[in-house]
């Protein structure tokens, strides 16, 4: 599984025109590639990072409170709507994708980082009030309601000990909103036509052909397109396999 990641590296330190690296290691490491990579694709770096994050933000924002008041609801139609939910992952990109482009046509959000915010969260906030839901339905009811009898109202109970308690929920939620977006390329060609907001995942194919001769630049790209995940992955592994009403009763 490493060794494309492993071939990546290597190939994007060779000079730009040799499709595969001449040895195991870069004996004489060529920064080239990335100095092109950056010139040329610093802006679509840019974009990536602002619209997952913003998507990343904007699913936890949205799915937070909703899975906080399906968790209480004792409304009969929490069932069926989670049973929705899960059904809207089932319904193939390209069929939003293609809805999305007549809308945002009409509303002039096409070629815009909100529009691609807006888009990718589509995928974000029905994964995370799933995941939120799963780790808030867990909480001891005590703790709730200790709090209630303490005096905090709703807003209080869901920000100072809901939230809190769903640390880890809201990481892994954060954290695959993020990855989702920052991996998009269904959207990111659907609804943009310019490169002022192209993400990087499509700054890839500026490289791409049948005469393809800067494959440093290209591998350099693919380097750095993948960075920001795995340093992501890392840090928030720790929260993502951690239980996430760990600390509930201490």
């Amino acid at each position: 599984m490493l060794s494309p990641v492993y071939w990546m590296v290597n190939a994007s330190l060779q000079p730009g025109d040799r499709p595969r690296p001449d040895s195991w290691f870069p004996v004489d490491p060529d920064p080239g590639g990335y100095l092109t990579a950056l010139h040329d694709q610093g802006g679509a770096l840019v974009t990536s990072l602002v619209v997952s994050l913003g998507t990343a933000a904007l699913s936890l924002v949205l799915a937070a409170p909703a899975a906080h008041a399906l968790t209480l609801s004792p409304l009969p139609g929490a069932g069926p709507f989670l049973f929705g939910v899960l059904l809207v992952q089932a319904v193939p990109g390209i069929s939003v994708a293609n809805a999305l482009h007549g809308l945002y046509a009409d509303t002039g959000l096409l070629d815009s980082r909100l529009g691609l915010v807006l888009a990718d969260s589509t995928v974000g906030v029905p994964f995370a009030i799933l995941v939120l839901r799963t780790a808030m339905v867990v909480i001891p009811r005590e703790v709730v309601e200790a709090a209630r009898l303490d005096g905090a109202g709703d807003w209080r109970v869901f920000r100072s000990v809901v939230l809190p308690l769903s640390r880890n929920a809201l990481v892994t939620a954060g954290l695959f909103a993020f990855l989702f977006a920052w991996g998009d390329t269904l959207f990111a060609l659907t609804l943009t036509t310019t490169d002022a907001v192209r993400p990087v995942t499509l700054g890839l194919y500026d490289y791409l052909g049948a005469h393809t001769t800067r494959w440093n630049a290209t591998m350099a790209t693919a380097v750095l397109a993948s960075l920001p995940a795995a340093v992501l992955v890392v840090v928030a592994q720790r929260h993502v396999t951690t239980g996430p009403a760990a600390g509930a009763m201490h």
